[in-house]
């Protein structure tokens, strides 16, 4: 979890991910750095991260992101 911390800080800053649970749905994640976070999850955690994934419940929280991380690990 704490390198997925470092992931989101270095792609968006000004969010609080401890505690944020709307990180889509209120657009502290824009599309450019949702694409930019796969990537770099993609390329980090050697998942891949299909059309299907990308729904806003994978990507609300950083545990949510966390989850989707250990289900594609598996």
């Amino acid at each position: 979890m704490e390198q997925l911390l470092e992931i989101l800080e270095d792609i968006q800053p000004d969010a609080d991910y401890e505690t944020c649970t709307t990180l889509i749905d209120d657009g502290f994640l824009s599309s450019f750095e949702l694409l930019s976070l796969v990537s770099e999850l993609e390329e980090t955690y050697e998942i891949r991260i299909t059309p299907v994934d990308l729904i806003p419940s994978n990507f609300n929280s950083a545990q949510a992101i966390y989850d989707l991380i250990q289900r594609l690990q598996k």
